[in-house]
């Protein structure tokens, strides 16, 4: 805020805000209410050919009257969500949080009001006609398409934008699982790039007004009916069971590299095939048919179809104990995951990544017992925990699925293995591969997205501190020189240029040392120039010490220099 800036009209903004983030949480309580029973409508629709909304996602699905004639379901499914998003809104291809943390770095928290249309159709179709996705990251890029939508709708300024985006996605979290803190954390520790009084406090109120909203329909109990786990203090502080939940995280860490590369790797073998998006689609969701269909004749139920809540629960209900079965399983539900995000669905991959954790987990506890029989280890725990070590090493929501894990089993003698196998995991991920399966996509689109939030912390240092390197590249290379009237050398190098159509010479540019870099960035961004000279005192007529580039700043800060290009100086 400006200086001049009367504070009375500051706190007016503020509660503006604050507003309407109570508006976005209701909007997105009620989104995942609707969406929900969208995915059951079209679930019946297509299973049993009945309109119904009578569906528990954590009861497995009676077998389908159409016998083998269920492969086609898929298909039908893929071609109508195809043709949604090849109409209406690309963006709504996919798993959703990539392409809302896209629009908070590279549209400057611009989302278009038909992708929370579009995408709610497209995901229900994806999830009802058995497509292997989840649906808390279509709810989370429904919530903050409303957000955006609203902000733009009142000529939001930006970090305003990016406010409400973070109060409809960590609304839909909480009204999802059931969990307002793990909602709160999720926006903050991957949506939000300000975390402030300001910021925090519309997250907080959304949150809560869409868990209110979400228990006044669903009921006030969690996603999973989870039992009393065998997790008293001596078994979860005995060095035996600690080291064993320690290779725990480390076994879920190497499992998310494999769900990430899995899914990407099959998205290039999708699009290296012949043909369009169509048939790629199609192609994908019949081979998913084929497996469910295999699965359901060979054990009982269809298994890796849908969300896959359901055969969580089995395994917290020790209902499915062989290890072998819970290895084949999930190696089924990696590869129907793979084929149904590779070829192009719309649904999310927290669901997934549970259902893999899961089954990984207790497969690690019962193989474990096996062999040391003495050993402690639950595996109803160890499948608890499993499914935040997946979901921490593949999404990098390390300490959105602790808190989660702990509001949904009210256990906090299991806080101690949670955090080692979280810890383990995410740590693994990280030492092999940067990027999550959120930023990867980001990534593989040439849109890097910072990867701390301490990010701002650079805004605040000298200039100086970041000019004692070589620069790298200017964001105006010199293509032609009749395009530039202004060239700073220094020690013979090329260091600043200015357009010719600038309005400022190179010197009135210039600045000292002390200069912090946020007020650098604005000066690059108010004259078009490609760096910023530094001179003893920041008078023109001084002789140039340095330059510095954005690009340079932005290597110093590990952040992209979109992101720099784009940021506003905060109002205090």
């Amino acid at each position: 805020m400006r200086d001049s800036q009367p504070v009375e009209e500051y706190g007016q903004l503020v509660l503006k805000l604050i507003v309407f983030g109570v508006i976005v949480g209701v909007i997105a309580g009620i989104g995942a209410i609707l969406f929900r029973a969208m995915i059951s409508g079209i679930h019946n629709l297509a299973f049993f050919g009945v309109f119904s909304l009578d569906y528990d996602a954590n009861q497995h699905t009676s077998t389908s009257p159409f016998g083998p004639f269920i492969v086609l379901v898929p298909v039908v499914g893929a071609l109508m969500v195809a043709w949604l998003v090849k109409t209406f809104a690309p963006e709504a291809k996919g798993h959703g949080v990539p392409e809302v943390i896209g629009a908070i770095y590279y549209q400057k928290g611009r989302i278009r009001p038909s992708v929370a249309l579009v995408k709610s159709l497209a995901s229900a179709l994806s999830i009802g006609t058995g497509g292997s996705v989840g649906r808390e990251g279509p709810i989370i890029q429904i919530g903050a398409a409303f957000g955006s939508t609203l902000a733009q709708w009142t000529h939001l300024p930006e970090w305003q934008r990016i406010a409400l985006i973070a109060c409809g996605a960590g609304g839909g979290i909480a009204a999802t699982f059931n969990t307002p803190l793990g909602g709160i954390l999720f926006a903050v520790e991957l949506i939000m790039t300000e975390v402030s009084a300001r910021t925090l406090a519309p997250v907080i109120l959304a949150v809560v007004t869409a868990t209110a909203v979400g228990r006044l329909y669903f009921g006030d109990h969690p996603s999973f009916v989870i039992p009393p786990l065998e997790l008293g203090a001596h078994q979860s502080f005995a060095p035996e069971v600690l080291i064993a939940y320690a290779l725990l995280g480390v076994i879920q860490g190497l499992g998310s590299v494999v769900l990430i590369r899995a899914i990407y790797g099959f998205e290039d073998l999708f699009d290296r095939m012949p043909g369009n998006y169509y048939s790629r689609h199609a192609t994908g969701m019949l081979l998913v048919g084929l497996l469910m269909l295999g699965l359901q004749s060979h054990y009982g139920h269809y298994y890796v179809q849908g969300v896959g809540y359901a055969t969580i629960q089995d395994i917290l209900d020790t209902v499915l104990t062989a290890p072998g079965l819970l290895l084949l399983l999930l190696g089924a539900k990696l590869l129907a995951t793979s084929l149904t995000l590779g070829s192009g669905a719309s649904g999310g991959v927290f669901s997934p990544s549970m259902f893999i954790g899961a089954c990984l987990g207790a497969a690690f506890a019962y193989v474990a017992r096996a062999f040391f029989p003495d050993l402690p280890l639950d595996p109803v725990a160890s499948a608890v925990i499993g499914m935040a070590g997946m979901v921490a090493g593949a999404t990098g929501a390390a300490l959105t699925v602790m808190v989660m894990i702990l509001e949904m089993t009210h256990e906090y003698h299991a806080v101690l293995p949670l955090i080692l196998v979280v810890g383990a995991a995410h740590g693994v991920r990280r030492l092999m591969m940067q990027d999550s399966l959120y930023t990867m996509k980001l990534s593989r689109r040439g849109q890097p997205v910072p990867q701390s939030l301490h990010t701002p912390l650079l805004l605040l240092r000298c200039i100086a501190d970041l000019a004692d390197t070589p620069t790298r590249e200017g964001t105006k290379p010199l293509r032609d020189s009749t395009q530039f009237h202004q060239v700073l050398r220094l020690d013979g190098e090329v260091r600043a240029l200015l357009p010719a159509g600038g309005g400022k010479p190179i010197m009135a540019l210039a600045q000292p040392p002390d200069t912090p870099v946020l007020d650098a960035v604005a000066q690059l961004r108010s004259a078009h120039a490609a760096a910023v000279v530094i001179t003893a005192t920041g008078h023109p007529g001084e002789s140039a010490l340095a330059a510095l580039t954005l690009e340079e700043i932005a290597h110093h800060g590990h952040v992209p220099p979109a992101y720099l290009r784009q940021r506003r100086r905060p109002r205090p």
